[in-house]
């Protein structure tokens, strides 16, 4: 938190925030970024970690105004880290609006990133950034669009042969062989044929008479090819066909996901993670969400025994954690699975922290394994006020209290320090609550990270 920034209102996520907590859906970890507004995800399963990819709708957008895409990732699935801005519409100087629905996929040692963007002053297009690493930089590969058809939505697959798929399209279906460099295709760009056969029947619309709208999104599992798919604007849910081959034909399979809540639009996401799938999504269950201002979520679930997708309800509760979180390792401060009233930003010391910190906030770190007992706690901090506490708390944020580290003032916002303080209590697997507090109506403390010690 920059020193301007204590002299504005809180912006417009942290008044959400502080409505959040007062819900009833408070306890609940879906949606599972509630520090800004996120859309269109786009998992990928890397080194033992899911790494998600989003869009950003901005504060009190009134249509789809996104400037940025973020990256989030988890070891667990339910504590999430914030990895800040993953890329923006800078990266393309051909580029001036629209950082709309993307898709981030290895090869060759590198990440490609297909998103689309609109050519300046002109239609949309598909661009595509290359890093060496998951996290970024990214830049762009080519220096152009890839392909331009006034179309959006990439989505990619690599099939069993090594040959890659580029598809993408709103309202007609296309794609592309690209070639082994990713940044590249052979032949021409192909349209699928929409057909009620291969993608079901719009009910009362005879120009667009089958339900595809949007956001596909293609994999293959025990020789199946699945295309999910955003159904039926304005409302939209999201359904499903399979097919034989990478290009179809594609036969449709019905529902996965009702349209429901604030939002009008929806965008899939599966991936297989530990042994089991799941399914992400968006929608607009924040305070003050809406079609334009959405949030990202989760469920996991099963297959059925013929391979057919069940119908996934969306929930406040989210899947259930995968192993636990040690906190006898350093932990980002950003990485969370519910918070009241914090933001993150970009740090001094690298990576992102949080900020925007007042009396009475809090996150919570879901599954935290003390085992035996912790009997100290560090952390990370930095204040250009006279600070506040870190109150160490066990089951919620009124629960038991375990420690206390004070905050001091460090002259600076970016100006960091390591505080340590005594625990007592914390054993055995627990849901750990940082709750801040102080005085004063500035904001308190920016965390960098945290550990505790044995």
């Amino acid at each position: 938190m920059g020193v301007s920034k204590s002299i504005f209102l809180a912006p417009l996520c942290l008044i959400l925030s502080a409505l959040l907590g007062l819900a009833s859906f408070v306890r609940a970890d879906n949606p599972i970024v509630q520090t800004i507004y996120t859309a269109d995800p786009a998992p990928v399963v890397y080194n033992g970690r899911v790494y998600l990819f989003t869009g950003h709708d901005e504060d009190g957008s009134t249509t789809f105004t996104m400037k940025d895409w973020r990256l989030f990732s988890s070891a667990d699935m339910v504590n999430w880290q914030h990895h800040g801005i993953a890329m923006n519409l800078t990266t393309f100087a051909w580029a001036d609006l629209n950082a709309w629905a993307g898709q981030v996929i290895p090869r060759n040692g590198k990440f490609y990133w297909y998103v689309p963007v609109r050519r300046r002053g002109g239609s949309m297009a598909i661009g595509v950034a290359v890093s060496n690493s998951i996290t970024g930089p990214y830049s762009d590969a080519i220096g152009k669009p890839l392909v331009e058809n006034g179309q959006i939505d990439p989505t990619v697959f690599i099939d069993d042969d090594g040959q890659a798929y580029m598809y993408w399209g709103n309202p007609g279906l296309y794609y592309v062989k690209l070639n082994q460099d990713m940044t590249s295709y052979s032949g021409s760009v192909s349209q699928i044929t929409l057909t009620t056969a291969g993608f079901g029947t719009r009910n009362g619309n005879a120009e667009r008479p089958t339900t595809f709208e949007e956001a596909p999104w293609v994999y293959k599992r025990n020789g199946v090819y699945y295309m999910i798919y955003a159904a039926n604007c304005c409302s939209e849910d999201l359904r499903y066909s399979t097919g034989t081959s990478a290009v179809g034909p594609w036969t449709y399979k019905g529902v996965i996901m009702p349209s429901q809540g604030a939002s009008f639009t929806n965008h899939p996401g599966i991936v297989e993670f530990n042994g089991t799938s799941y399914f992400f999504y968006h929608n607009g269950a924040l305070p003050g969400g809406s079609g334009y201002t959405r949030s990202v979520a989760v469920e996991n679930f099963k297959y059925n025994s013929d391979g057919t997708i069940p119908q996934i309800p969306w929930t406040s509760g989210g899947p259930a954690q995968v192993g636990t979180l040690n906190p006898y390792v350093r932990q980002e401060a950003e990485t969370m699975a519910w918070e009241q009233g914090v933001e993150t930003e970009v740090s001094s010391e690298g990576g992102i922290d949080v900020g925007n910190i007042n009396n009475g906030d809090y996150i919570k770190v879901r599954g935290v394994a003390f085992g035996d007992g912790a009997k100290s706690f560090s952390a990370r901090v930095a204040s250009a006020t006279n600070g506040g506490s870190i109150e160490l708390r066990l089951g919620s944020s009124t629960g038991t209290l375990v420690g206390t580290c004070a905050v001091p003032g460090t002259g600076g916002w970016q100006t960091y320090k390591t505080v340590t303080c005594s625990v007592n209590g914390a054993t055995g697997t627990q849901d750990l609550f940082f709750k801040f507090t102080g005085s004063g109506t500035d904001f308190l403390f920016n965390f960098e990270y945290w550990q505790f010690s044995k």
